[in-house]
């Protein structure tokens, strides 16, 4: 139970048929997944080496988000989004990538926060939301709740300029922001983005390998780390996973955002399914 994921005696102890019939490459590769990603620990020790293992884990290790914290290149492309709205005194996100010629993934993260509720949200999640709000990482709108109107203001002029080729959001509370974002003006290609284990587990697995290639680079934005630490995934019995809030110690908003923005913008890439001949109207028998 207390091996190395490295440990290859475990492995063949494991699996008698490694080397023969089970690949121990295949078995190599996900070992070393496995210790890069907290997510990927627990399915190998369940699934590989056959030990008992609860199968909520962090999303993403703190090396491995580290290693992704270069700083953003503003964005020249295509943008896409994820919108994570808040209950009334929480921490509601956007969160925008920008695509690159060379691969990578820029990412700027917003966030917003009731004004006079600041300093209990502090206390609560233990997190210095006070002091990004100073700094102006955390916009803060005035009152006791989130003024939904502040924010679709704020969204009309950040998303100004840009090529935003959708913002996938959760349905949850989006008709009192759409109702404020028409009154403002403001007019984005919004798209519904189910917070299941259908929208979410390939997603999930986007971003996972954006962050194993180390090819997003989010700035290290320190409410979006804080967000990033603080995620953990649940698995349904097919090994489909999404992230996690009610297992969450703190605030994960902007990861929600980040996953649903790289959600998107793989879903829109993919290439669009080629007719079957029997959906095709002008297939015939000839055709055989």
């Amino acid at each position: 139970d207390d091996c190395e994921l490295d440990d290859r005696s475990a492995w063949q102890a494991a699996n008698p048929a490694l080397g023969l019939f089970r690949s121990e490459k295949d078995v190599a590769e996900q070992a070393a997944q496995a210790e890069r990603m907290p997510s990927s620990e627990n399915t190998f020790r369940v699934l590989t080496l056959n030990q008992r293992r609860n199968l909520n884990d962090p999303f993403v290790s703190s090396n491995v988000w580290r290693e992704n914290g270069a700083q953003p290149e503003p964005f020249v492309g295509r943008v896409y989004g994820g919108l994570d709205l808040s209950s009334t005194t929480d921490l509601t996100s956007l969160v925008l990538i920008g695509e690159t010629a060379d691969g990578f993934v820029d990412v700027q993260a917003h966030f917003w926060m009731a004004q006079d509720t600041i300093r209990d949200a502090s206390k609560r999640d233990r997190a210095p939301y006070e002091t990004w709000a100073n700094a102006g990482l955390i916009r803060t709108t005035p009152g006791t709740v989130i003024d939904y109107g502040f924010v679709a203001r704020d969204i009309g002029v950040i998303t100004s300029g840009l090529n935003v080729a959708g913002i996938a959001f959760d349905r949850w509370r989006m008709d009192r922001l759409q109702a404020k974002l028409d009154d403002a003006g403001v007019t984005l290609p919004l798209e519904s983005w189910g917070q299941g284990f259908v929208s979410m587990a390939p997603a999930l697995d986007a971003f996972e390998e954006l962050l194993l290639q180390n090819l997003l680079r989010h700035g290290g934005n320190p409410p979006l780390n804080m967000c990033a630490l603080n995620a953990t995934v649940t698995k349904d019995p097919a090994g489909n996973r999404k992230l996690d809030k009610s297992r969450s110690r703190g605030r994960i908003d902007g990861m929600q955002a980040l996953a649903m923005a790289i959600g998107l913008k793989s879903k829109q890439l993919e290439p669009a399914p080629q007719p079957t001949p029997w959906a095709d109207e002008n297939f015939s028998l000839a055709d055989l």
